[in-house]
């Protein structure tokens, strides 16, 4: 019930149509929140569509507004008219004691976007305190980098909407601090620049969804060229600083493997693919790391390509541990091998060789946004037929233009 209601407002919202409020008010409270987030948020933000940017703002803001009543859907949607403007930062860098970036939540956006936030403000004011702002996960990341200091703040993911905005009236009272701005990257912490967190003066917003317009660039390119124009930082990279470094224990050319797809099955290609591929990797040589995930039908999925594979002993290790972890071995692999999910991000920002098997993308667009982009070899499969055996072969020969192990 849920899922249908909220394809009919995301229906009004694509067709640039006003919605029925009691659509939205339904969509507000505990039981079909979910929905709402699922299909009408990431619905419109997924498309990566200028367009519908104002859509999302007001759209947002009304289901803010019921949520929290001492906030007033109009006065939001006219702040992020306001700050969603690109402004240039004309202060002395000397006069920031601290810089506060905003972490994306998820880890993958924030490797592809969230670190090269982080390298320019490092870079910009060398002398302030840069913060990154978000929960443990996301700063195990970055926890090796002593040019960092972490704020611990956690989103929820789950839950009614008044249950995810909870931080944010923690999260204003901790930013709203003398000589500092902060710099949000898109963050699911403002539900994408939409909660005020700081006077407006000290808040610098990267709307990731509209700029760049109609071109193709992906995200790592665009947050440099917002950068540059906002800060004056032109060499903008991204990288990963994780503490947490596991013994690698294997001989030979590694391949460090993610068959991860965030909870998102359209994301994966259908069996056999994953057996045949494991095993063909093994076949040119490679020994192999693969994260198992979280649990669940994830898990099962890698031990069952396992052992229908039948590795040859000491060949195959297993990850079951945080992401910061694996992420430290696919920075020390000579090959990464996934579909789309955070590990690519990891890998692209390492320099390491990588292939992304790409499927399940609601817009064509969404997929020139979040394709890994960084300075090794990449080589993304763009999945358009869920054909098993086409997208195995055209993984192979993604990995013969790599090269020999």
């Amino acid at each position: 019930m849920g899922s249908q209601i909220a394809q009919e407002l995301l229906g009004y919202c694509l067709r640039g149509e006003q919605w029925p409020s009691e659509l939205l008010r339904a969509l507000v409270g505990e039981e079909y929140s979910p929905a709402f987030f699922q299909v009408v948020v990431e619905g419109l933000a997924d498309r990566f569509d200028p367009a519908h940017c104002m859509t999302y703002a007001r759209v947002f803001s009304e289901a803010i507004g019921c949520a929290l009543p001492e906030l007033e859907a109009a006065d939001l949607v006219a702040r992020y008219q306001r700050v969603r403007m690109p402004r240039r930062f004309e202060g002395r860098p000397d006069s920031i004691e601290t810089v506060f970036v905003l972490s994306r939540v998820t880890l993958g956006a924030d490797v592809a976007v969230t670190s090269l936030v982080l390298d320019a403000a490092k870079k910009r004011f060398p002398e302030s305190r840069v913060c990154l702002v978000g929960g443990p996960k996301n700063w195990g990341l970055f926890d090796a980098d002593p040019r960092l200091e972490h704020l611990s703040v956690s989103y929820p993911r789950r839950g009614a909407l008044s249950e995810r905005l909870v931080p944010w009236r923690g999260l204003r009272k901790l930013l709203s601090k003398r000589r500092s701005i902060v710099i949000d990257p898109d963050s699911r912490l403002t539900q994408l620049g939409l909660l005020p967190v700081c006077p407006d003066e000290n808040y610098y917003f990267f709307e990731s969804r509209s700029y760049g317009g109609e071109s193709d660039a992906p995200l790592p390119e665009l947050t440099r060229r917002w950068l540059s124009a906002t800060f004056d930082i032109t060499d903008a990279h991204a990288y990963i600083a994780p503490s947490e470094q596991p013994e690698i224990g294997l001989t030979g050319p590694i391949a460090a493997i993610s068959l991860g797809v965030g909870e998102n099955p359209d994301k994966r290609v259908g069996d056999p693919f994953e057996e045949q591929l494991l095993g063909a990797i093994l076949a040119r040589g490679y020994s192999v790391w693969i994260d198992k995930g979280a649990g669940g039908e994830e898990t099962e999925r890698v031990e069952r390509a396992i052992e229908r594979v039948r590795p040859a002993p000491n060949k195959i290790r297993t990850w079951n541990g945080s992401f910061a972890g694996f992420a430290s071995i696919i920075a020390r692999s000579s090959l990464y091998v996934g579909y789309d999910s955070a590990g690519q991000h990891a890998a692209a920002a390492c320099g390491v060789p990588l292939v992304s098997v790409f499927t399940g993308y609601p817009s064509r667009r969404m997929f020139a946004r979040w394709r890994p982009a960084g300075d090794g070899p990449v080589e993304v499969i763009k999945v358009e037929e869920q054909k098993p055996e086409k997208v195995l072969e055209q993984t192979l020969a993604a990995l013969s233009r790599l090269g020999p192990t």
